[in-house]
């Protein structure tokens, strides 16, 4: 699971050129903006890891435990849920939940994506995460 955090988190350093600014983060290039399958579970699953379907979803085992536990971390850590994520994918199709990702995640400071895994922006935050390079959700801070 450690790869798959580090995974998303590093998509945003590629993205900001964020090795710039003192961090020492392995660049994702992302695996939706690419094309490619999900590599969260793909590892896990024989079906994602080899292509066979695209999203979890598409599973006949669809919620399998494994994917359950991830949502259940997910919600606890990062204030977002996998199932639900999927399941408005299912639903209203990838254009339109990109879309409504980048309207929850936006910094109103600056316009730019929070990091889902801190709840910062990682362009007028940054300085947060540079004196504290663990830093985890403020429980307070409202998404």
């Amino acid at each position: 699971m450690r790869h798959e955090l580090q995974s998303l988190r590093n998509y945003q350093f590629y993205k900001g050129g964020l090795n710039n600014e003192g961090f020492h983060k392995t660049y994702c290039p992302g695996c939706v903006p690419r094309g490619k399958n999900c590599t969260h579970m793909g590892h896990k699953c024989r079906l994602l890891g080899e292509g066979l379907v695209r999203f979890c979803f598409q599973c006949e085992k669809y919620p399998c435990k494994d994917l359950r536990a991830l949502d259940k971390r997910f919600r606890e850590k990062y204030h977002m849920s996998m199932l639900e994520n999927l399941e408005e994918i299912r639903v209203e199709g990838m254009e339109a939940f990109l879309k409504n990702q980048n309207l929850k995640w936006i910094c109103p400071n600056c316009g730019e994506l929070r990091c889902a895994h801190n709840g910062l922006c990682l362009f007028c935050e940054l300085e947060i995460l540079q004196k504290n390079k663990k830093y985890c959700w403020n429980r307070e801070k409202k998404t």
